[in-house]
This record gives structure tokens, sequence and C-alpha cells, in this order.
């Protein structure tokens, strides 16, 4: 009985370590803006944007660019970039309209379609660069 039980918290704490390296493209992206932060995002038109389009559990990333304006992002300005380097408009209908979608700390706020997509716009150029790391000293070797 022990064995089995045994069996069962491994197998268990096995499957939790999984769940958690298996982690979506929006998952991955958020984590680098939450551990470096990112530059404030200044208004234009901002090419090499991620877009993140979640529903449930899928998630799916795509390169674009849009406009920003007074802090906040023109939602019909969201085009997808082709790999030929040519742009289609990202051709949703929002639930949330009439709120305007600010950007804080390099990524916009989450946009709700109709269909209920999760849509959100990274800045990744905002990113700032990685901290320095101290050196570690190497384990001694010396003939003693």
């Amino acid at each position: 009985m022990k064995k089995l039980l045994l069996g069962f918290a491994l197998f268990g704490a096995i499957l939790s370590v999984k769940a958690q390296s298996d982690q979506n493209c929006y998952q991955k992206y958020a984590k680098v803006f939450e551990v470096r932060g990112a530059n404030e995002v200044k208004d234009g038109t901002h090419e090499n944007i991620v877009v993140t389009v979640r529903k449930g559990t899928f998630a799916d990333c795509f390169i674009g660019r849009v406009k920003v304006k007074n802090g906040i992002i023109d939602p019909n300005s969201i085009e997808l970039t082709f790999v030929d380097g040519s742009y289609e408009k990202f051709d949703r209908t929002y639930k949330y309209d009439d709120i305007p979608t600010t950007i804080l700390n390099g990524m916009s706020k989450t946009m709700v379609t109709r269909d209920d997509e999760l849509i959100n716009i990274l800045f990744v150029d905002a990113i700032k660069p990685k901290k320095k790391a101290l050196k570690r000293a190497p384990e001694p070797d010396f003939d003693l």
C-alpha cells in the first residue's frame, strides 16, 4: 500500500513539473516582460510587435505592427506580417471596444473578441536588457 501511495505521489510530482515546463508562447513572453521589465512605449507605428491570440488553453503568437497614439493602442490598426514581409489587417470585433487599450510594462491590456479570444500586443523591442550576473568563483581545485 505504501509503495502504491508513493508511486501516485511521484507520478503527480512528475506531471506537475511537466505541466510547468509546457508553457505556451504567451506565457513565455509574459515571463520575460515580468522578469526584465520594459521601457515606455512611444507613440507611432511599431513594427516587430507580437500579437498573441488565446482561447482556452490554446495560444498562438504572430509578428505584426500596430499604431499607438497617446499611449493607447488602436485595435483597428493591428496588422499581421506574412513571411514575405507583406501585411494583412487583423480583423476582429471586440466586446469592450469603448474601453481604451492601454500599455503597461510593454504589454497591452487584454482585448476580448466577440468570439471570446483574448488578444494582447507585446512590444518586444521595449524589453529592457538582461541584467548583469555576478561571476561565481570556481570550486577550489588545489593539490593539498
